[in-house]
């Protein structure tokens, strides 16, 4: 089989990159050939995506890629989910997209209590309800800029509106359109009800595709294919997991955000599954990924910067060296209390929490790393648990990807706590996910070899086994 070449735009919400993929008909190889800050602005207190300056970034990489890969094939960007930019009649966009950290959204979220009960929301689209939710901030939008919210004709998240720019067609590819909790996760559709019963006009929305779906050619490369692979960069990494299909495994996508759960066929939309906080997204061949949103490594993300602008010298490596050698914490905390959630002093927020709960106040940085990490581990064995009693069925392993599969202390733990094998790895499951999907959409890998197959030929993994560190 000839070489075919591919182009994954990853985006993230701290920076983004432009990775090559080479297919060779059994193996992907990556070559990461542009990397860039994802630049926010604020403003009157107003949280924006500098998506020109992102745009502009994209299309550095695409001329990069172009020189080192004339024959390149097909592209296709991922994301974050939730965020969107509103266009209107002549699809130009009306603002910048706020980024999800914005608290506007609360004024957002208090009006759709108003109008629909929690339960029947759940009911109808089967995702759990968070602040920062796309439909949450479109009714923040209703009440304090009215005037663009009215003019609105067309939503587009994220990666969907970057496709957009390299192709005009715009779509809502089916998992980043499962962020928004206003997708059915039943009919993987827009929930027209859902939309009615939130006076949300349902005709302000693009059509949904499926993972995988070829858009068209970019207008001055016909030759080169926009794909919609899986938009939302986690589906991409789901997709991209080395898993054997014949075990009972769970994932974690560990990185700023933690998301644990297992990939089903059918969602789980009832009260229990709601209160426990779990959600049905869609996943890659109209799979549902069923997980919990945690927070993850962004208290400790908030904590270096922090240390960083405090004057202190320090590196990763350091950073895991020093919580090795600290004491194993008595105690850990729930990172996902809203009080972590934005960004500020970390560690002051941490020494805030020791001293309302009665606990010793945490004040070396190795102590204070490891707390975080425990903290997140136990987050980790809690969700697993919960996870397990929903679907009634004990797993063999938990499949950890994403930049966190590469903080070995993290996985030890999270194995000790857990109690069950972890693997580790691909740290880069997005990105591959992304080339994956494209070269299923071009046609290029054998009709006879799934996408978990190929991933597991292209990567290597760690594991972990439980208790190996005399952790709990």
């Amino acid at each position: 089989m000839r070489e075919s070449v591919h182009l994954a735009f990853d985006l993230g919400a701290s920076s983004g990159r432009a990775v090559i993929g080479r297919f060779d008909g059994s193996r992907m190889e990556m070559q990461e050939v542009h990397r860039w800050g994802t630049p926010i602005e604020v403003e009157e207190e107003r949280l924006y995506w500098d998506l020109d300056a992102v745009w502009s970034s994209m299309q550095e990489g695409l001329a990069i890629a172009l020189e080192k890969a004339p024959d390149l094939c097909s592209l296709s960007v991922d994301s974050w989910g939730v965020d969107y930019v509103p266009m209107d009649s002549a699809m130009q966009p009306l603002r910048r997209a706020h980024a999800y950290r914005d608290p506007r959204s609360a004024l957002g979220e208090a009006l759709a209590w108003q109008r629909i009960a929690r339960e029947d929301l759940y009911g109808m689209t089967g995702v759990a309800s968070h602040p920062i939710n796309t439909l949450f901030q479109v009714l923040a939008d209703e009440q304090m800029t009215p005037h663009s919210y009215s003019a609105t004709c067309c939503r587009l998240l994220i990666a969907d509106y970057m496709n957009w720019r390299f192709c005009d067609r715009p779509v809502a590819e089916a998992s980043l359109a499962s962020t928004t909790q206003l997708l059915s996760a039943n009919s993987r559709s827009w929930s027209v009800e859902a939309m009615q019963a939130l006076q949300i006009d349902p005709v302000t929305w693009p059509r949904v595709v499926p993972s995988g779906t070829v858009l068209g050619p970019v207008p001055d490369n016909p030759n080169l294919a926009v794909i919609a692979s899986c938009s939302h960069d986690t589906a991409c990494a789901v997709a991209a997991i080395p898993a054997d299909e014949g075990s009972s495994w769970a994932f974690l996508s560990s990185g700023t955000w933690s998301l644990l759960g297992a990939e089903i066929s059918t969602p789980i939309c009832t009260p229990v599954a709601m209160e426990a906080g779990f959600t049905n997204e869609v996943g890659y061949g109209g799979t549902i990924r069923f997980l919990k949103n945690l927070t993850g490594l962004w208290v400790l993300q908030e904590c270096e910067r922090v240390w960083r602008e405090a004057g202190m010298n320090f590196d990763y490596t350091g950073l895991l060296d020093e919580a090795s050698r600290a004491e194993p914490p008595a105690f850990t905390i729930d990172f996902n209390d809203p009080k972590f959630a934005t960004p500020g002093n970390m560690p002051q927020r941490i020494a805030a929490w020791c001293r309302e709960h009665g606990e010793p106040v945490v004040n070396e940085r190795g102590d204070i790393v490891r707390l975080i990490l425990e903290s997140l581990a136990e987050a980790s064995r809690a969700t697993l648990e919960s996870l397990s009693t929903l679907l009634g069925r004990r797993f063999d392993c938990l499949h950890v990807v994403g930049g966190g599969s590469r903080n070995r202390l993290l996985n030890q733990w999270t194995a000790d706590r857990c109690g069950v094998t972890v693997i580790a790895g691909p740290s880069e499951a997005t990105a591959l996910g992304n080339l994956l999907i494209q070269a299923r959409a071009m046609n290029r890998l054998p009709v006879d070899s799934s996408i978990r197959e190929v991933s597991a030929n292209s990567v290597q993994t760690e594991t972990f086994q439980p208790n190996q560190s005399g952790g709990p």
